[in-house]
């Protein structure tokens, strides 16, 4: 097995307690390599090299568009390590290949894009109200950044949190989920041959109650930017305000996949699937609740069902696979619980509802049978708590407000899908969401321009787009008199 080390001012470094875990490969169940066990003293020290390289050094006197040229070299070593990348990330996760080959294909846009905005970034000249007063603001880097990145997608998240916040001027500690560390790891390596100085990019791998819950008290961390569930999401929103620090935070979602009797019927059974068996269920964007009109309930239905059933489970290395395991045990038995759970609330499984038969081409891994809920209400757990794997719940509506009252009466507000050639109802609809992103006629679209986030439980802040990087700076307000004469009054506001 490969022995993974920390990345701290430039270099791989042992953890200091001299301790390391497995990470375990959840399609063959086997350890794969062994990733270092970070404690505090380890984060303490990646947060005095981030804090260091923001004061001193190269990376405190460069340019915009000095670091605009680092981030676009990153971008092409992405490109060219790209497979490498991808195949570390579903030894790791389990995720099928050509899901994590997209993935990180597609990552170089991120660093391109905000390479490309970082000397756009631009203060104001005020037309001041006061006499004699040269008045302008500036925007400045927030500070150090602790990233905390979610096991299903990585590297992804690297280019949604690190992007943006290197092109602001930030330094970025990350502490990756210790179930997909190695791929986080592999990547530190870019950046140093990319040129980034020293302290700029730091990871530190480990637990979160010991290594992340020290990146998130450290009293030198300006923002921290999460992706998880909303539950840890609370934990360090809690916190990080006993520090008064920044925080932007992607959460879970329950989020509805809304079907009208007019729309394109294959088309939106298609993006249903995509919507709830791709990655496994495992996204926070998961279209785990479908409403469908009640005119056409029963044959789409059947639509779905057909569709979900043809899925390949099976190596997720092979290019023909559809759905491969569960990244970790726990998740595997939680997916196992919601499905006994919506069983015994009284829902009916049409499809799937339990673990996958043991074959030659899943042993060893953790399978659950793409599973389907019919019979089911909106009071119904299976339709309220977010599972995070393979199980769609469907139910009915009648009309266009009611679809808005359903899709609407959850805590969370991440995404929502509407399949509809209405687009006088495309609009009413996707402006009646209390969603970050609608789409229609598609579903799991994303884009490094296009903001992305929560309403409600399901975060705060966005990522992608030039909102995301405003995230990251300070907006400072400069006054300079050249006022001549004598003093002015020093007990009056001026």
């Amino acid at each position: 097995m490969k022995t993974y080390q920390h990345y701290i001012d430039g270099q791989y470094v042992d953890p200091i307690g001299q301790r390391w875990f497995d990470s375990v490969d959840p399609y063959s169940g086997q350890a794969w390599a062994r990733i270092p066990q970070g404690c505090a003293k380890d984060v303490d020290r990646a947060v005095a090299a981030a804090s260091r390289a923001m004061r001193e050094g190269p990376w405190a006197t460069m340019t915009a568009t000095e670091r605009g040229k680092l981030m676009l070299r990153l971008a092409d070593l992405v490109a060219k390590n790209a497979q490498r990348l991808a195949e570390i990330e579903v030894r790791d996760n389990g995720k099928l290949i050509a899901e994590m080959a997209g993935q990180m294909n597609y990552h170089p846009e991120w660093w391109r894009y905000f390479g490309g905005l970082v000397d756009k970034i631009e203060g104001r000249v005020m037309p001041i109200d006061k006499p004699d007063i040269f008045a302008f603001s500036r925007q400045e880097p927030v500070g150090v950044v602790g990233a905390m990145t979610a096991w299903n997608s990585p590297l992804l998240f690297i280019a949604w949190k690190c992007a943006p916040a290197i092109a602001a001027g930030c330094a970025v500690v990350i502490k990756p989920s210790e179930f997909t560390s190695a791929s986080t790891l592999e990547y530190a390596a870019l950046t140093r041959e990319a040129g980034f100085p020293d302290g700029v990019f730091n990871v530190v791998a480990g637990y979160g109650p010991e290594a992340g819950a020290a990146l998130v008290d450290h009293p030198d961390v300006a923002k921290i930017t999460f992706t998880g569930s909303d539950t840890t999401g609370k934990l360090i929103y809690a916190q990080a305000a006993r520090s008064m620090k920044r925080v932007s935070l992607e959460l879970g979602g329950k989020s509805p996949n809304i079907v009208f009797d007019d729309c394109d019927l294959d088309q939106a059974a298609s993006g249903v699937i995509s919507g709830i068996f791709a990655a496994t269920g495992q996204t926070c964007i998961a279209g785990s609740r479908l409403l469908v009109q009640n005119s056409i309930r029963e044959d789409f239905t059947r639509r779905v069902k057909e569709l979900g059933a043809s899925a390949r489970k099976g190596n997720p290395m092979s290019a023909d696979t559809n759905i491969g395991p569960v990244t970790t045990p726990a998740q595997y038995k939680k997916i196992l619980d919601y499905i006994g759970i919506a069983k015994a609330e009284g829902a009916r499984c049409i499809l799937g509802g339990g673990p996958a038969a043991a074959s030659p081409e899943l042993t060893g891994g953790q399978f659950v049978e793409p599973t389907i809920f019919v019979d089911v209400t909106p009071q119904m757990r299976i339709a309220r708590e977010e599972v995070f794997g393979p199980v769609l719940s469907i139910m009915g509506f009648d009309d266009e407000a009611q679809a808005v009252q359903m899709a609407n009466d959850t805590i969370y507000g991440l995404a929502a899908g509407v399949w509809t050639q209405d687009m006088g109802r495309a609009m009413r609809m996707s402006k009646a969401m209390k969603a970050g992103t609608v789409w229609v006629n598609t579903y799991r679209a994303v884009s490094f321009m296009m903001p992305f986030g929560g309403m409600k439980h399901s975060g705060i802040g966005r990522e992608s787009g030039i909102a995301a990087i405003e995230g990251f700076l300070e907006t400072k307000s400069t006054w300079i008199s050249y006022a001549k004469g004598g003093p002015a009054n020093p007990f009056v506001l001026r």
